[in-house]
């Protein structure tokens, strides 16, 4: 019986607006939930850095955001790009000028200057940003068989 050939990695990038949280951390979640069925990167539309609390509660999982940086949307070259996943909810989400595949999955930022809240505060925000992309992360990969 003839083999079929395994389908080509499918190409993710997943935007927000610092690149700092939320795309970082479905960057690393994407990685550890599609292994090598997706290639994936992410980007913002104001790159700042990755903020130490995603690095923190990712690091709970495993998956370390060390090697990672913030990258501008517009160093993205769109013939590397089979689907953008935008992650903004409340605020406005960058454009991808290209011909892939656009998706949205609205999260709340769980970065916030707000000086009431704590350390623990926090880090709830980010766990509980972190694990609602995780589930998205792995409802996507049940679709993509």
């Amino acid at each position: 019986m003839p083999t079929i050939p395994p389908m080509p990695p499918r190409r993710l990038l997943f935007l927000c607006v610092a690149n700092s949280a939320r795309s970082q951390m479905a960057e690393g979640l994407a990685r550890l939930v599609l292994g090598d069925r997706a290639v994936v990167q992410s980007a913002g539309s104001r790159p700042t850095r990755v903020n130490p609390y995603a690095h923190e509660v990712m690091a709970e999982l495993g998956v370390d955001l060390s090697t990672h940086h913030s990258k501008s949307v517009d160093d993205i070259a769109p013939e590397s790009v089979d689907t953008v996943i935008t992650l903004c909810a409340e605020e406005v989400c960058p454009v991808f000028l290209g011909r892939a595949e656009r998706l949205h999955w609205p999260f709340p930022d769980p970065a916030s200057d707000d000086p009431t809240l704590t350390r623990e505060d926090l880090l709830a925000r980010f766990r509980t940003a972190r694990d609602a992309i995780r589930t998205r992360l792995a409802a996507y990969a049940a679709e993509l068989g």
